[in-house]
């Protein structure tokens, strides 16, 4: 039987390795939805709805 690794990358950095993989899975979702709206979809206007979205669920 194969051993498992405990972490990805290392203990500290496997948090966020985390992060950045969720805020480029969460971009690159924006920016198909607004392409699929007919919205230019660049990337200012993905990261600026991104914001907007991180502020309307997280109250800031």
């Amino acid at each position: 039987m194969a051993t498992a690794f405990k972490y990805i990358i290392s203990k500290r950095l496997d948090p966020l390795f985390a992060a950045c993989i969720g805020i480029a899975a969460a971009a690159s979702r924006i920016s198909r939805e607004e392409r699929a709206q007919g919205r230019s979809g660049g990337a200012s206007e993905t990261w600026s709805v991104l914001r907007r979205r991180w502020g309307v669920a997280f109250g800031h």
